[in-house]
């Protein structure tokens, strides 16, 4: 480069290094666009380098966005992460320095304090854009910031003077494996060391110098999961490890995910049912293996609920992974203009020794616990693994009926009677229908059930025939082999669960919102389908314990979500649940309660189940016969009806299952 040209200042970030690229031509209407219609009245300097990523996000199709998990984020939901995982200690660490009263002593102390944070190094192996890692480095510069203006005093230097910054952008390390993402993360962090040198200017009365470039942001394009996370930065050099890693559900999976998790998995038990994000979780954990690294890492809330706790975090907490810190399920939100609004959880882990308060962070308040469990609970390291039968002696719980039938068995009210009105013999074919919805709205579907229909009397009804061929000619058309040889028997349904008697039944999805998850009786001329869960032979005792405080309290810890909403479950809730021991006289109490709360349902005969149990409508008839409810199952249980709450409920229950287990 001639002498002439050099002496400017430039920018050369390597971001137009690939010949392939082909850089726009800037006419007059995109020179116009720029200097004047979108910057005339605004300062573009002091805008956050993170709308990068809200940006970014945006330009990305839904299918895209969904298939590879991605999910921007806010500024705040980022705090969640940082702050508890190093920047809320390194806050408190410059509070404490700058009130020493000794002058020689804070001086030495802020210099040690700036060198720390210039120590310090940070991956975020999904980076996205990069918002993570900016944020962190304008949190730490700002702090840098602090610490400069204390050493100054607020006194401009004279004469020459050397650049104050040690904080680097090369302390930073990113794994993207989308390469547009990548040049959006390294641009973000340019314009924020930018604006950043900008602030220590006004701190320091003097000029900067910011160009030519002379650091570089370390993002590495790739698949995070091919990947030696050392070939991107040393463990040993490594502090943190933190982010938001993709998500994508178990089932949500393509070829290429699949065979990403089965390489991060291998051999481990039910390994195909973790969620994709869990594989950054056991490369942390291989991270930090022998290291002082600690990591924070955003989840959907599926990795901390139902049989995810035992596949997941039996195996990593045996090999000496502990959790630090955690937010509880909230709703994560992005800052781009079509949200994706997932349900998440916070989890900050370690090997390393952790010498910080436990703090489990909920909509709440922050509490200081003793241990984090993998349900994020104040509980024992205990896992709740699948169980195909009951822990106790109780009746078994099975699914509803699966029908299979491509809907052309199920009717609403309407298309029954118009169907009964073309063929008046079906009518005593047909049964009440309920799922999970249905239930708790009392509003059922009906059945046609065919399945103990004589032939003779079949045949006689030409339109019943008609839909009988059509689950034959939906079955024969499956992919799967088990349906399509369940096309020989089309008027059976493929799962059938019928009691003979009356049967309790519990709906599989029901409102988070709910202190209560609607449960009640059944008797056995009404059908249920698989969308519920019936207990037969079930009892006014088992009932009065299922829908107890305290049968919530263990269902809330254990089972999964749909979204917030919870997913009751057999072989996790349900068949793992450690019920009493009562004496007579308890358990008649407990019989007496739960008729309580039926007598209180029946006095509002028009009233749905969600108007009952919603917490605003709810009657406060049914409320008080919840509550006695609750106090019988509680002395049952030898609990203190004063000052049991909840959490310790779950831990005394937790303790309750180790031992029933051995």
């Amino acid at each position: 480069m001639d002498d002439e040209l050099a002496a400017f200042p430039y920018v050369n970030g390597g971001l137009f290094s690939d010949e392939n690229i082909i850089i726009p031509r800037l006419n007059e209407q995109i020179v116009d666009l720029i200097l004047h219609r979108a910057s005339e009245d605004f300062d573009w300097s002091s805008i956050s380098p993170t709308i990068f990523g809200a940006v970014f996000e945006s330009t990305l199709n839904p299918e895209t966005r969904r298939s590879g998990g991605m999910h921007y984020t806010s500024i705040e939901n980022i705090h969640k992460v940082i702050d508890p995982l190093f920047l809320d200690s390194l806050k408190t660490e410059f509070a404490e320095i700058e009130s020493m009263p000794i002058e020689k002593t804070r001086a030495a102390r802020l210099a040690a304090f700036q060198n720390k944070l210039a120590s310090l190094t940070f991956l975020d192996p999904a980076c996205g854009s990069g918002n993570f890692l900016t944020e962190t480095y304008l949190s730490l510069r700002r702090l840098e910031n602090e610490a400069i203006a204390a050493r100054q005093h607020g006194q401009a230097v004279l004469g020459e003077y050397d650049n104050p910054i040690l904080v680097s952008i090369g302390q930073f390390y990113g794994i993207e494996i989308n390469d547009f993402a990548v040049t959006v993360a390294k641009t973000a962090l340019w314009i924020a060391e930018s604006q950043m040198m900008q602030e220590t200017e006004a701190i320091v009365s003097h000029a900067l110098d910011f160009l030519p470039l002379k650091t570089n942001a370390h993002i590495v394009e790739g698949n995070a999961l091919r990947l030696d996370w050392e070939s991107v930065v040393p463990k040993a050099q490594l502090s943190y490890i933190m982010g938001n890693p993709p998500f994508v559900g178990a089932r949500m999976m393509s070829a290429a995910q699949k065979d990403d998790l089965n390489m991060v998995f291998p051999g481990w038990k039910n390994a195909g049912n973790l969620d994709y994000v869990c594989c950054w979780y056991k490369k942390a954990a291989e991270m930090m293996a022998d290291t002082m690294i600690h990591s924070a890492l955003v989840s959907t809330n599926s990795v901390t609920q139902g049989e995810a706790v035992a596949n997941l975090w039996k195996p990593l907490f045996e090999s000496g992974v502990h959790i630090d810190f955690a937010h509880r399920t909230f709703r994560w939100d992005s800052e781009a203009k079509i949200k994706a609004h997932v349900h998440c959880v916070i989890v900050g882990f370690s090997i390393a020794a952790y010498t910080a308060p436990k703090v489990i962070y909920s909509s709440d308040r922050p509490l200081v616990v003793n241990n984090i469990n993998g349900y994020l609970l104040d509980a024992d390291n205990i896992f709740v693994e699948s169980r195909s039968k009951p822990i106790c002696d109780v009746p078994e719980i099975g699914i509803g009926n699966k029908p299979i039938d491509g809907g052309n068995y199920l009717f609403t009210r309407e298309e029954r009677d118009a169907f009964i009105l073309k063929e008046p013999d079906s009518e005593k074919w047909f049964r009440t229908w309920y799922g999970s919805w249905e239930f708790i709205n009392r509003q059922p579907r009906y059945c046609l059930w065919l399945g103990e229909c004589p032939p003779n009397e079949l045949r006689k009804m030409p339109a019943c025939v008609k839909r009988v061929e059509a689950v034959r000619s939906f079955r024969l058309a499956s992919k799967s082999a088990g349906t399509v040889k369940l096309a020989d028997r089309p008027t059976r349904f493929h799962v059938e669960n019928m009691p003979s008697g009356t049967y309790v039944v519990i709906p599989e999805v029901s409102s988070e919102r709910r202190r209560y998850v609607p449960i009640g009786f059944m008797t056995p001329d009404i059908l249920c389908s698989n969308l519920v869960k019936l207990v037969p032979n079930a009892t006014l005792y088992h009932f009065g314990i299922l829908t107890s405080n305290v049968h919530m309290a263990w269902m809330r810890a254990v089972c999964g979500r749909l979204k917030s909403d919870y997913r009751y479950s057999k072989d996790i809730v349900y068949n793992n649940f450690p019920w009493p021991t009562p004496t007579a006289e308890q358990r008649a109490k407990i019989e007496e309660t739960a008729q309580g709360i039926l007598d209180a349902r029946a006095m509002y005969p028009d009233a749905s189940l969600a108007d009952l149990y919603d917490e605003t409508t709810m009657p406060p008839e049914l409320r008080k016969a919840h509550q006695e409810n609750d106090k019988a199952v509680m002395r049952a249980y030898g609990f203190s009806v004063k000052d049991m709450t909840e959490s310790k409920c779950v831990a005394e229950l937790m303790k309750m299952y180790q031992a029933l287990i051995g």
